[in-house]
């Protein structure tokens, strides 16, 4: 019976659906996550999403990806939908009104022009001799009312913008008010009012998730939360045991907001508070973090961190090499082997210093920078390409596309220096982002700004220099010193131990036990 049974496929250790409000695609932390807890031997499905066109699946590993279309009409505000007698009382409604006026006024003025002309040079055409004085009288009043009414209609038409910007805005203070008053009435239930586009990431994904009948629902971030917990509580209700992990990724409240308006914060933050509770645990991504949230939502245990790691670095097998080869950092930039490069690998924006390191350039004589970026061509990056050209320095600033994630560290291994020279934002000083290991593994010396876990560890390791954040020549000093002796801080990464706890493999051990000991048997089911 033994010998029949040594080759039978193990059953799996439980069934784990993941969830993330993004197309997966360069969210290394979700992938990672996913193909590694299927190779731990959990089911494991991960749903994201597509904002435009059909959704598709492939395989990740031994997991399966799914991304679903998603649909967002709850997303237009109601301000967008209705109108606003306070914000500007003669604006047209919302919908074609605006439009069709204007349009229409412009009819009349051409009506009334060709009539005038038509007396003048075709007056037989134009009727009788009787009708032709009637047709000039009412042109006589009809002039002047057609041009009262087109300036009329344009200062509507002008209003009518100006609320839709406002309404889409929503800073001025109706939108304060409006946002006080929901958070009065209904405090943690106000997301209903203030984000109502949260429902269509319900109705979209929860359908999804009640097929799949998970033992386990992995929620990334804020907008999963409520999603998991939803789905958890209607299984638990049809008597199904489900168990929910809430993955957060970051400190909501010290986020700068996606969208800059009066809602958003507030309106995200009620749905994270009133959602956190139903968490059976509770992942994160820094030990900093886990006491915020802890301390905020009244965590009955401190939760788990998984640090945002690479995979280890490994070599590669030759006929993989010569399949998918990893591209040539250099090349992508145009330079040799001997100029000195400093590079940024990550989501780009004016808070991570992408703008203080491209006014650094002109300061370092012979230095290239190279910006490893989701989209090359996005609209921030090409005004930074802009910015360097009009600083004289266009042909040292370069910008790149990202690589799959079991590439980046052999990828990034050939600049010079890796930056961090983020802003301070509340969720920058609590963690090392991702991008800190990465470059540790590629054992770049690292120049980081001064926000705080990362410089005092930076500090402690040797691994770096630490520049004042926002001060141009201060990272230009720090950039200069590392150059001068990169040997002296790529020296740290060979302290015994350090960088084997900095691996996803060590990570992905630590979520495989919260796994494991959330679902009832899993452990029995790994041992068969």
């Amino acid at each position: 019976m033994e010998s029949q049974n040594a080759g039978a496929p193990r059953p799996p250790k439980g069934r784990v659906v993941m969830l993330v409000d993004n197309k997966v695609e360069g969210d290394s932390r979700v992938q990672k996550a996913a193909e590694s807890a299927a190779a731990a031997g959990w089911d494991v499905t991960l749903l994201g999403l597509v904002r435009s066109g059909n959704g598709r699946t492939w395989k990740l590993g031994d997991a399966e990806v799914k991304l679903l279309p998603l649909k967002t009409p709850l997303a237009k505000r109601h301000a967008e939908r209705h109108r606003s007698l306070l914000r500007r009382p003669f604006a047209y409604p919302p919908g074609p009104m605006s439009a069709y006026r204007q349009q229409w006024v412009k009819a009349w003025r051409a009506d009334v022009a060709t009539r005038r002309a038509a007396l003048k040079v075709v007056p037989e055409a134009v009727g009788s001799p009787l009708f032709r004085k009637s047709e000039q009288a009412r042109l006589v009043i009809a002039g002047p009312v057609s041009k009262f009414m087109q300036k009329w209609v344009g200062f509507r038409a002008r209003q009518t913008r100006q609320a839709q910007k406002a309404g889409k805005a929503l800073r001025g203070p109706v939108d304060r008010a409006f946002t006080a008053t929901w958070k009065t009435v209904k405090g943690k239930r106000a997301w209903r009012r203030l984000e109502p586009v949260l429902w269509d990431y319900e109705l979209t994904y929860g359908p999804e998730i009640d097929a799949l009948k998970p033992d386990l629902i992995h929620a990334n971030d804020f907008r999963m939360l409520g999603v998991g917990a939803r789905a958890a509580v209607r299984a638990r209700a049809q008597g199904r045991t489900v168990k929910l992990v809430w993955d957060a990724h970051e400190y909501l409240p010290g986020v700068r907001p996606w969208e800059d308006n009066a809602h958003w914060i507030p309106g995200n933050t009620a749905h994270e508070s009133e959602f956190a509770p139903y968490a059976d645990a509770v992942v994160t991504v820094s030990e900093g973090l886990g006491d915020l949230l802890r301390e905020r939502h009244g965590l009955k245990e401190q939760p788990t961190v998984v640090l945002n790691a690479p995979d280890r670095p490994v070599e590669t097998d030759p006929a993989l090499e010569d399949a998918e080869p990893v591209p040539d950092l250099r090349a992508l930039c145009g330079i040799g082997p001997d100029v000195p490069l400093v590079v940024y690998s990550g989501s780009p924006g004016p808070q991570r210093g992408l703008g203080d390191m491209v006014e650094a350039l002109p300061k370092l004589d012979g230095v290239h920078m190279a910006f490893v970026v989701p989209a090359p061509a996005a609209g921030y990056i090409q005004g930074l390409l802009k910015r360097a050209a009009e600083l004289g320095v266009g042909d040292r600033l370069h910008a790149v596309p990202y690589v799959p994630h079991y590439q980046v560290v052999r990828f990034l291994s050939a600049a010079n220096v890796g930056c961090i020279p983020i802003h301070h934002w509340p969720n920058h000083e609590i963690a090392l982002i991702t991008k800190f290991f990465e470059y540790s593994h590629a054992r770049l010396p690292l120049v980081v700004s001064d926000v705080k876990t990362m410089s005092e560890v930076t500090r402690s390791t040797g691994q770096g220099e630490v520049c004042r954040a926002e001060d141009v020549d201060d990272l230009v000093r720090a950039i200069k010193t590392v150059l001068a002796d990169p040997e002296k801080y790529k020296a740290a990464y060979d302290k015994p131990g350090l960088l084997d706890t900095w691996t996803w493999e060590a990570q992905a051990e630590v979520l495989d036990r919260l796994y494991t000991r959330l679902v009832p048997g899993a452990a029995e089911r790994g041992r068969m």
